[in-house]
């Protein structure tokens, strides 16, 4: 069945390879994340050009989400948990593309010790730096649960991560913050070091996908399946020679070096080539449909 839907892809791709220019642009909206940099490298490739996909790139996930809603487009990329939200807006949508699963690279941060955290007297409220309409959220919830802070009084500060950056030089340090690769690697430059993450002390589910609705999935139908194609095609070019791709792809990860780059790809699993079976049993769980998957 995966054979047959390859080829399928592959035929689709040739066929309208020659006439994808005279299609309307297919235009996706993405954030500064490490399990989306298949789309910034096939970009620089200028093999999205080829079939008139628009890609944009922003640096939060809830700002990626306000936009697709807000200037018509036809995708986005984010978590599950930015799915659900848009689903609530429009029931039509769908995952299409399966990107990466986060097996480390969404973190929680802080200058201090969990120890020290817990010796914080109740009334005093700890700051903590997230995205509040994202994942970090979620992530932040499973994180006091799971290390007893759940009675703690904690002052919500809602930024994306390059206001983060620049209150935390400017302004004030925060106590926490709650991130993912590859901000995380300037951060600890500031002082700051991973407390619990999605590979180690958090059971947090996080999956990253392409979505769109049904009106634009059937309109841009052979785009999407040629974008499948340029997706793999991507991450072959990475296995192949990671020091070209990372060369083509870090003016979207924030300065990240090479060795972060490379420390970065250790945080997530590709879900390009398929999921196991008992991975597809945590996203029924989770309540994450999949039965639309390119």
């Amino acid at each position: 069945m995966n054979a047959l839907k390859a080829l399928l892809i592959s035929c689709v791709v040739l066929i309208s390879g020659c006439s994808s220019q005279a299609d309307e642009p297919l235009k996706i909206i993405t954030n500064s994340w490490i399990g989306n940099s298949p789309l910034f490298y096939a970009k620089e490739q200028g093999w999205l050009e080829e079939h008139n996909i628009k890609l944009s790139t922003v640096v939060s996930l809830g700002e990626s989400n306000h936009i697709y809603h807000t200037s018509n487009l036809d995708g986005f990329t984010g978590t599950q948990y930015e799915f659900h939200k848009a689903y609530a807006i429009d029931p039509t949508l769908i995952p299409i593309m399966m990107l990466d699963r986060s097996v480390g690279g969404d973190m929680v941060m802080s200058n201090r010790s969990i120890e020290a955290l817990k010796s914080i007297p109740a009334d005093q409220p700890i700051d903590v730096f997230l995205e509040i309409d994202s994942v970090n959220y979620p992530l932040f919830k499973d994180f006091i649960q799971r290390y007893g802070l759940a009675n703690k009084s904690f002052n919500l500060i809602n930024n994306d991560h390059l206001k983060m950056q620049h209150e935390i030089t400017q302004k004030s340090t925060p106590n926490i913050i709650v991130t993912y690769s590859p901000y995380n690697h300037q951060l600890k430059k500031k002082g700051f070091n991973t407390l619990a993450s999605t590979g180690e002390g958090l059971d947090l589910l996080v999956l990253d996908a392409l979505y769109t609705n049904k009106e634009s999935y059937h309109k841009h139908q052979h785009q999407f399946l040629a974008l499948k194609t340029l997706v793999n095609r991507a991450i072959n070019a990475l296995k192949q020679n990671p020091k070209h791709y990372y060369e083509k792809v870090s003016p979207y990860l924030e300065s990240a070096s090479y060795a972060e780059f490379q420390q970065s790809l250790q945080t997530i699993e590709w879900l390009n080539g398929g999921i196991s079976p008992s991975l597809i049993d945590r996203i029924n769980e989770a309540q994450f449909p999949i039965r639309d998957l390119l």
